[in-house]
């Protein structure tokens, strides 16, 4: 087996890279258990720290999961993996100077494109759903921390309709910064009533199957509640 044997640097991540290999190629379905530790270190011609440090990599990855006292078992990967990877993204990106404006650009083009998509291939179930999450915001307009919670479930209604868990993935990624953004647009007077009659105009496009008027009606709501979070902000 000499021609598996390493001859770099960062040992971990060549022995990660060469399982994730055969992860991908199926040489291992999911159910499967991977060699052993001291197998993995014969066939690699590494010692134990670059096979366990390999196999935690593959554990955040999604990959893999492992337990004391036995082999490491090929998982399947969840929208979670790359939910918790993102989110550590976002804090990173919103320390930065201009992150706040970054992800509010971001989310402009995700929201958009999530209206549009919405208005052109909504199940009578999706527009159902959509409704019951608006007049769940529409119920808490008294109640500013509830309204933040259904402000931000209306649309995380708009990012399961197309049944895509990467939007998803996205979208509760960016769930504590949205929560935080809110909370400080929803400090100016009649906020919240502006929020809801945006809402309102983004169901009644999707609801009628207007794609254009879906589209335009969440960028002028997004741009709105950035425009609200500066203000709070003592910016403009």
């Amino acid at each position: 087996m000499t021609d598996d044997i390493i001859p770099r640097r960062k040992l971990h991540e060549e022995v990660a890279a060469r399982l994730e290999a055969l992860i991908l190629s199926d040489d291992y379905a999911v159910g499967d258990a991977l060699p052993s530790e001291r197998e993995l270190m014969e066939r690699y011609g590494v010692g134990r720290p670059a096979v366990r440090q390999a196999l935690l990599t593959l554990e955040r990855m999604g990959l893999v999961k492992i337990a004391s006292g036995e082999r490491a078992r090929v998982t399947k990967p969840s929208p979670k993996v790359l939910t918790d990877t993102l989110g550590g993204v976002v804090r990173h990106i919103l320390a930065e100077a201009d992150g706040a404006r970054h992800f509010q650009m971001a989310r402009l083009f995700f929201e958009a494109g999530l209206a549009r998509w919405a208005a052109e291939h909504a199940t009578d179930e999706d527009i159902a759903r959509l409704r019951d999450a608006l007049e769940a915001n529409r119920a808490d307009l008294a109640d500013v921390n509830a309204f933040n919670r259904t402000d931000v479930g209306f649309h995380y209604v708009l990012a399961v309709i197309p049944r895509n868990p990467i939007f998803v993935a996205l979208h509760e990624a960016l769930v504590d910064w949205l929560t935080e953004q809110r909370t400080m647009s929803l400090l100016n007077p009649g906020a919240a009533q502006m929020a809801f009659d945006a809402h309102q105009r983004i169901f009644d496009a999707i609801a009628a199957r207007d794609p254009e008027r879906a589209e335009a009606a969440m960028r002028a709501h997004l741009l709105e509640v950035s425009d609200l979070y500066w203000r709070g902000m003592g910016e403009q």
